[in-house]
């Protein structure tokens, strides 16, 4: 619990500009030492194995390839909802957003 007391008092005096920084050093340091390659699979794979759970889950009787198409829609519902939420996003930081 004291770490986390010193953190949370490290945290609050820093600007945002300061957080910022410190998590760029933190992400540079870590994919210093390791292959983003590898660590992008992996979350890649979770996210369709997350997907394919929903897709068995709503219906198990359903035959593998459908559940495999099913799955691959889910996952592009996914990113386009992702797409579509950073692009308002950016409008909005630009000031003709109306999202």
């Amino acid at each position: 619990m004291p770490g986390i007391l010193l953190l949370l008092a490290v945290l609050l005096r820093l600007t945002p500009e300061q957080r910022t920084l410190r998590a760029s050093i933190a992400a540079h340091t870590r994919w210093s030492a390791e292959d983003p390659a590898a660590n992008a699979a992996r979350g890649q794979a979770g996210l369709l194995a997350k997907f394919e759970r929903e897709v068995r889950a709503a219906d198990p009787t359903l035959p593998d390839a459908e559940v495999a198409r099913r799955t691959q829609s889910a996952y592009r519902a996914h990113m386009a909802r992702l797409s579509f939420a950073s692009s308002k996003a950016r409008g909005a930081r630009k000031g003709g957003g109306d999202g």
